[in-house]
C-alpha cells in the first residue's frame, strides 16, 4: 500500500512537473517509465543533448573546407558519437512514451531519418575518400535538425510553426508584391531600354529585363540608391518621379504590409497556443489531483502532508520557509486539506519567484558597535542612501565620459583617470559599508556586481599598463584596448541611475531568455545557408594580403571580377572558403546594405542563376525571420513593459504581509516576476 502511495506521488509530481514547466509531452504512466521520464527531463541530461548537438553543427568548422582543419578520421569518429548519443536520446525516449504516439510523432522520425542519411553518406563520402575520388557531403545539411526536432527544443518548433502558421498570407502580399515589381520593369524597360544609357561603370542600363528585374529588387531594399536611379535621372530630372513612386509602392507601402501581415499572424497564433498551454497546464493538474485526492466530507481534497510530499519532489531546492508560505496561501483558512481549485494553482506558485532572505545585521555592526553606530557613521549612512549621492555619482559619470573622449596623451587627462577610479573606488566601499554585503552582492543584484567588476577590473589593467610602460619598451596595444573598452563600460552605469532607462533595460533582460529561441531559429537557417553556399562558391574568390603579388591578387584571384565593383569594394575576404566566413558574409546579408554587390560577384564566378541563392537569403532571413523576430520583440516588451501583477502574485505578497514576513520591496523590481524580500528564517 505504502509502495502504490509513493508511486501516485511521484506520477502526480511529473504532471505538475510538466505543468510548471510547460512540458506536453505523453508518456506511460507505469513506475519504471514514470522514473525514466524523470531522468529524460534531468537538466544532465538535456544539457549532454545540446552539449552533442552543437558540437555535432560545429563540426564543419573542422572539415573540408575547414577553419581548423583536423583528419577526416577525426571528424568522421566525432560525428559518429553524436549520432549515437542522438540514438539513444531517442531510444529513451521511445522507452517512456507510448508506441503508437512514438510512431506517429513526426520529430522522431525526422531524427532517425537524418541519423540513417548521415551515417549512409559518412561511409559513401569515406569510402571515395579511400580512392581519391571527391564527393560532397550532402547529409551536413540535415545537421539542424537536430536541434530542431528533439523535444528540449519545443521553443525552436514553436518558432518554426509561427512561420508556417505566417506563410500563407505573407505568400498573396508577396505574389501581389512581384506582379508590382514586374510591372514596374516592365515600364522601366520601356522608358530606358531604347535611350542608350550607361551606368557609372560604362555597362548597358536597363536593357535586359531579367537584370532590371534584379536592380529593383535591390532597390526595395534600398541597398543601390541611389545608384541605380543616376543614369535616368541625369538624363532627365522627370525619370526621378518614377524611382520615387516604386519606393513608395514597394519598399514603403508593400515592406509595411509584410510586417503588419506577420504580427497580425504571428499575435493570432501566439492567441492559440498560449490558450492551448493554459488548457494542457490545466488537465496535468487535474490529474496530478486525481491521484492524490481524498474525500473530505463530499469534497474531494489533498491532505496537507501529501501536499508537502508533492512540493518537496517537484521543487527539492526551496526553503522550508516557503514551502510553508506556498501551503499558507493554498490553504488559506489552514483546514489541513487544499481543494481543487487551490490545487491547480501549485504550478504557477511555483513559477512565481519569491526571494527568501534572513535579515542579517551588517559585520561591521558585530565586530565595531560602537563605531558602526556612533553619530558620524549613521551620517555617513544616511548621506550614502540619499539620492544626492546618486546625482552626485551621475555628474562625476558624465564629466568622466567628457575626459574619456579627450586625448589621454595630455597629462593631466592621464591623471584625472585615477582619480575618477579613485572616486569610484570609494563609492563601492561606501556602498558596503552602508548595506550589508550578503544583500548588495546577492545574486539578483545585477548592477552592483557589474559596477564593483568594471570598477576592479579597469583598476586592474590600469595599473598593469602602468607598469608596463614605466618598467619595459612596452607597446601593447590588446591590455590598451581593454583598458578603453573597461572605462566606456563604465559609462552605462548612467542607465542604472533613470528609472525609465532601468525599466526598459530590465525588460530587455527579461526578455532575452525567449529571444534566444530565436537566436536558435537563426542558426539553422544560416547553418544551411552556409553549407548549401560553401558548396556552390567554395574557392570561387580569395583573399591575398595587400602587399601580395600573386596572380589576380587584385581581383580576389579570380579574373571574372575585374574591374567589378566586389573586386574594387576590396570584398576579397567575404567568401564562403569556410564555416566562418561563410557566416560573416550571411550576417552582411542580413544587414542587407551591399549584398546586390556580394550577389552579382558570386554570380560573376559562377552564373548569374546563383543570384537567385541570394534572392532566396533575403526573403527567407530578413521578409520572413527577421519580420517574425520584430514582431515577437513588440509583442514581448508590450506584454513586460504594462505588465501588471497576476492574482497569484497578489495572493503571495498579501499573504506575507500578513504573516508580517515582508520587507520593502526593492528598487530594482525585475518585471515580469515576483521579487519579494521576506525575513523567512
Amino acid at each position: 500500500m505504502a509502495e502504490a502511495a509513493s508511486e501516485e506521488l511521484l506520477l502526480a509530481a511529473a504532471f505538475v512537473s510538466d505543468a510548471q514547466y510547460n512540458r506536453n509531452i505523453p508518456f506511460k504512466t507505469s513506475p519504471q517509465a514514470v522514473r525514466l521520464y524523470y531522468l529524460y527531463n534531468h537538466w544532465i541530461m538535456r544539457t549532454v543533448t545540446y552539449f552533442f548537438i552543437f558540437l555535432n553543427l560545429s563540426l564543419a568548422v573542422f572539415e573540408e573546407p575547414a577553419v581548423y582543419p583536423l583528419p577526416f578520421l577525426a571528424t568522421s569518429l566525432v560525428e559518429v558519437l553524436c549520432l549515437l548519443v542522438f540514438f539513444g536520446r531517442l531510444t529513451h525516449f521511445a522507452k517512456i512514451t507510448p508506441r503508437n504516439v512514438f510512431w506517429k510523432d513526426t520529430k522522431n522520425i525526422c531524427i532517425m531519418v537524418a541519423i540513417l542519411l548521415s551515417l549512409t553518406d559518412l561511409a559513401i563520402y569515406g569510402a571515395l575518400r579511400i580512392y581519391n575520388m571527391k564527393s560532397i557531403r550532402w547529409s551536413r545539411i540535415a545537421r539542424p535538425i537536430f536541434l530542431i526536432n528533439f523535444a528540449e527544443s519545443r521553443q525552436i518548433r514553436r518558432a518554426f510553426r509561427s512561420i508556417r502558421n505566417t506563410l500563407p498570407e505573407i505568400t498573396y502580399v508577396f505574389l501581389l508584391f512581384m506582379f508590382s515589381l514586374l510591372m514596374f520593369s516592365l515600364m522601366a524597360l520601356k522608358l530606358f531600354g531604347e535611350r542608350n544609357l550607361q551606368t557609372a561603370e560604362g555597362l548597358p542600363y536597363f536593357r535586359n529585363y531579367l537584370e532590371i528585374v534584379f536592380d529593383l529588387y535591390v532597390l526595395v531594399t534600398t541597398a543601390n540608391s541611389p545608384d541605380v536611379m543616376m543614369p535616368a535621372f541625369d538624363f532627365s530630372s522627370w525619370y526621378a518621379l518614377f524611382f520615387i513612386a516604386f519606393v513608395i509602392v514597394n519598399t514603403y507601402i508593400f515592406m509595411s504590409l509584410f510586417l503588419a501581415v506577420v504580427y497580425n499572424n504571428y499575435k493570432k497564433h501566439l492567441k492559440n497556443e498560449i490558450r492551448q498551454l493554459a488548457y494542457m497546464k490545466h488537465r496535468k493538474m487535474i490529474e496530478a489531483f486525481n491521484l492524490l485526492k481524498e474525500e473530505e466530507g463530499a469534497q474531494p481534497v489533498v491532505r496537507e502532508a501529501r501536499w508537502k510530499q508533492l512540493v518537496k519532489l517537484v521543487a527539492p531546492d526551496i526553503s522550508n520557509s516557503h514551502r510553508e508560505l506556498l501551503l499558507r496561501i493554498s490553504d488559506d483558512e489552514q483546514k489541513g486539506f487544499i481543494d481543487k481549485k487551490s490545487f491547480v494553482q501549485l504550478a504557477d506558485l511555483l513559477n512565481i519567484q519569491v526571494i527568501t532572505l534572513k535579515i542579517r545585521s551588517h559585520p561591521l555592526g558585530q565586530w565595531m558597535p560602537r563605531v558602526y553606530k556612533s553619530s558620524v557613521s549613521q551620517f555617513l549612512r544616511s548621506m550614502v542612501r540619499h539620492r544626492g549621492f546618486v546625482w552626485t555619482y551621475d555628474a562625476i559619470i558624465l564629466i568622466n565620459a567628457i575626459f574619456i573622449a579627450l586625448d589621454e596623451e595630455t597629462p593631466y587627462i592621464s591623471y584625472a583617470e585615477w582619480v575618477f577610479l579613485a572616486l569610484y573606488i570609494i563609492e563601492i566601499l561606501l556602498k558596503v559599508y552602508t548595506y550589508e554585503p550578503r544583500v548588495f552582492f546577492g545574486k539578483n543584484q545585477f548592477w552592483n556586481w557589474f559596477d564593483t567588476l568594471i570598477i576592479f577590473a579597469a583598476l586592474t589593467a590600469t595599473i598593469l599598463n602602468t607598469t608596463l610602460k614605466s618598467t619595459t619598451k612596452y607597446n601593447s596595444q590588446q591590455i590598451l584596448d581593454i583598458v578603453f573598452i573597461l572605462r566606456v563600460l563604465r559609462l552605462i552605469r548612467i542607465v542604472d541611475s533613470i528609472q525609465r532607462f532601468r525599466v526598459i533595460m530590465n525588460t530587455l533582460i527579461n526578455i532575452v531568455p525567449t529571444m534566444l529561441t530565436f537566436g536558435g531559429l537563426t542558426l539553422v537557417v544560416y547553418c544551411i545557408f552556409a553549407i548549401i553556399g560553401m558548396e556552390l562558391f567554395h574557392g570561387k574568390i580569395q583573399f591575398f594580403p595587400a602587399n601580395s603579388n600573386a596572380p589576380y591578387a587584385l581581383e580576389c584571384g579570380n579574373p571574372a571580377l575585374k574591374d567589378s565593383l566586389f573586386a574594387r569594394g576590396k570584398y576579397c575576404k567575404n567568401n564562403f572558403n569556410n564555416f566562418a566566413s561563410s557566416f560573416i558574409v550571411l550576417m552582411e546579408l542580413t544587414v542587407v546594405n551591399q549584398w546586390h554587390v556580394f550577389a552579382s560577384g558570386f554570380a560573376n564566378v559562377t552564373a548569374q542563376p546563383a543570384k537567385l541563392y541570394f534572392i532566396t537569403f533575403h526573403i527567407v532571413m530578413v521578409i520572413i525571420i527577421v519580420n517574425i523576430f520584430v514582431s515577437f520583440i513588440l509583442e514581448a516588451f508590450f506584454v513586460e513593459y504594462s505588465l501588471e501583477k497576476s492574482e497569484v502574485e497578489t495572493a503571495i505578497e498579501r499573504k506575507i504581509q500578513e504573516l508580517g514576513m515582508g520587507v520593502q520591496e526593492c528598487e530594482m523590481r525585475l518585471l515580469p516576476f515576483l521579487k519579494v524580500l521576506a525575513n523567512l528564517s
